[in-house]
């Protein structure tokens, strides 16, 4: 058995690093690392030193959330009542107060649209650009600028989940390399709410503490016993793995950015004991270790009221229930202590957060009193790396279901968020990537 094998689970918990250990690191499992031949390893000065994507996977409410139609008839405005915001004339769901408090740190856009109503395919056309449904999709975003960013220290792309984000039918095909192939894909880790980490890519067997791995010769053996079978292309791709996972679990930044132990106890409370908020907890901390490009994912699964899921905003069947006593109040005391934490830190300057879904729900509620998928419009928040925080972008009309102005596309939130990490027109240009898409600059 080699010292690398992929496809296992490493845990640790929030208070340390777990006893057992082997670095175990196959070829099946994806990282978004960066050591493919031909990587340039330059990109432009960015204005944003790392992304951080808050991704609500399964389709936030955005008349109940962000853009409420207090004036649209009962079948369309929903149960909630409105409140002021710090932006003079703009106003929330009564739902989340705490962001309404600090709509001065961020900015909103209500105009986002995209060309699918089916989750993974939703999902997959928000993450890529691309602007139809598709048998194989071009890179995530996250894959675009790890390819241009980042060094071997630490993964450049990681993506907060148990696994690959997914509805109870598959996986996202837009989540990582895509036409790139798998190893452009995403580091995955995983945060319970118990602050337990696991990393599905690696898995540190009995024995063998992440200390002992220090002794290179050792490991060097292991690893020329192992390399042996498999073929000179697939040897170059798992050198790179396993230099990388190395570097994760060996080298002090690696340990840092991944022992929320170090946290103050009112840092960790503040974000509170769910699965989402010690995941935001644990981007902040990949975000100044200085990891190119983080998602952190609401949940593995979209969906709701299934033995497999984990509470995404699939709300069908009760959205303003499940709104009001879960996902709201969630969202905004995370994400809000997401903002102030950045900003206490000195990184949101330096780094560009968005938050968003694949879309928004029916502005007309259905016939068991909720609302289902709408992809015409919906909402997305901005922070960050010279973002104007009060300013909305973008409206809707006056039931909230199509863009009354400035319609934002996949490819225009893509060219955004890549521009911004340092990745130019004419690096996408060479790599063929977000053609056709512009900058948002409304946004600054």
């Amino acid at each position: 058995m080699g010292l690398i094998e992929i496809g296992g689970d490493w845990s640790r918990t929030c208070q340390g690093m777990t006893r057992r250990s082997l670095l175990r690191v196959g070829l099946a499992a994806p990282f978004a690392l960066g050591a493919v031949e031909g990587w340039s390893r330059a990109a432009e000065s960015p204005r944003a030193k790392s992304i951080l994507l808050v991704w609500l996977g399964g389709g936030p409410s955005h008349l109940d959330l962000f853009d409420p139609k207090p004036n649209a008839p009962a079948e369309y405005r929903g149960p909630f009542s409105t409140i002021a915001t710090r932006t003079p004339g703009v106003r929330y769901s009564e739902l989340v107060p705490r962001l309404a408090a600090r709509s001065d740190q961020y900015a909103l856009i209500r105009s986002n649209v995209n060309y699918h109503d089916g989750h993974r395919e939703a999902a997959s056309i928000g993450l890529t650009g691309v602007a139809r449904e598709a048998r194989v999709y071009p890179p995530n975003f996250g894959s675009i600028v790890a390819r241009k960013r980042g060094d071997d220290r630490l993964p450049r792309f990681i993506s907060l989940a148990k696994g690959p984000i997914r509805d109870g039918v598959g996986p996202v095909q837009g989540y990582g390399g895509g036409t790139w192939g798998r190893g452009y894909d995403p580091f995955l880790i995983g945060c319970s709410e118990t602050g337990e980490l696991a990393i599905p890519s690696l898995k540190l067997a009995e024995g063998l503490t992440p200390a002992r791995l220090a002794d290179r010769r050792a490991m060097l053996e292991e690893l020329d016993r192992f390399r042996r079978s498999y073929d000179a292309r697939a040897e170059t791709v798992w050198d790179d793995l396993n230099r990388s996972a190395y570097a994760l679990l060996t080298s002090r930044a690696g340990i840092a950015a991944l022992d929320l132990a170090r946290e103050p106890r009112a840092v960790r409370e503040a974000y509170g004991q769910t699965s989402f908020g010690q995941s935001c907890l644990l981007g902040r901390r990949l975000v100044e270790a200085g990891v190119p490009y983080v998602q952190v994912n609401w949940s593995q699964y979209v969906e709701v009221y299934y033995a497999f899921s984990d509470y995404g905003w699939d709300t069908h069947a009760d959205n303003f229930g499940l709104l009001a006593e879960w996902h709201a109040p969630l969202f905004d005391r995370v994400f809000s202590t997401l903002l102030d934490d950045l900003q206490s830190k000195g990184l949101l300057e330096t780094t560009l957060v968005v938050c968003m879904g694949e879309f928004g729900r029916t502005p007309r509620i259905n016939d068991i009193g909720s609302r289902d998928h709408w992809h015409q419009c919906y909402f997305s928040l901005w922070a960050g790396a010279g973002v104007k925080g009060g300013r909305v972008v973008g409206e809707s009309d006056a039931r909230g279901e199509f863009p009354a102005r400035f319609e934002v596309t996949p490819a225009m939130v893509g060219t955004t968020i890549v521009e911004l990490a340092g990745i130019s027109s004419a690096m996408r240009a060479e790599l063929r990537v977000l053609e056709g898409g512009r900058v948002i600059h409304e946004l600054f």
